[in-house]
């Protein structure tokens, strides 16, 4: 999605946002992992002795293990330490421009790893904030208080507490205005 600011006028409003991110994030975490298993048992029989694939296939193992726990280096950067700083992550990818092309089995096993080691990354920075705004609710701020948050790629990073005024009217829209209604004229 990208960057954004979301405006909230109460504690509530944000758990239940914070709460519906979490677990949209944790069912697409799900789907993803169980997308990659799938892949390694098919991958299994052609793949069995590559290199490749039992490092895949010890992460994968490893994954569901660190759900709770901070993500450790990304196997990218792991796999990045060789000549030039290109190592066997990037051998089954052709460049086109910035973009990375491959026909590999590897390739999809890696991508699929990514984005499921960026969601547990996004999960746990929700959980985090969901714990900061729970805190944050002890200080009984109430409806006095409107609260924007940014969130720049898909998480929240920032929240400005800002006060609101006493009066209605800013709370509100009022609605003003005259009606008129044609007179039926008989004759």
């Amino acid at each position: 999605m990208g960057t954004e600011i979301r405006q909230f006028t109460s504690i509530k409003d944000i758990v239940d946002y914070t709460s519906n991110q979490i677990s949209q994030n944790k069912a697409l975490f799900e789907d993803y992992s169980q997308w990659l298993g799938t892949l390694l048992r098919d991958f299994e029989k052609e793949n069995k002795d590559e290199e490749w694939y039992k490092k895949t296939l010890a992460i994968q193992k490893t994954l569901k293990s660190q759900t709770k726990q901070p993500p450790a280096k990304s196997s990218n950067e792991k796999k990045q330490k060789g000549k030039n700083g290109k190592g066997e992550a990037e051998s089954c990818w052709v460049y086109s421009g910035k973009l990375q092309i491959s026909f590999a089995n590897e390739a999809q096993t890696q991508i699929i790893f990514d984005a499921i080691e960026k969601i547990k990354t996004k999960i746990q920075e929700f959980e985090e904030f969901k714990i900061a705004i729970q805190q944050l609710s002890r200080l009984g701020l109430g409806t006095t208080v409107t609260y924007l948050i940014y969130i720049e790629d898909d998480a929240p990073k920032k929240i400005v507490l800002k006060s609101r005024s006493n009066t209605k009217g800013n709370e509100s829209f009022k609605f003003a205005t005259e009606f008129s209604v044609p007179a039926f004229y008989r004759k």
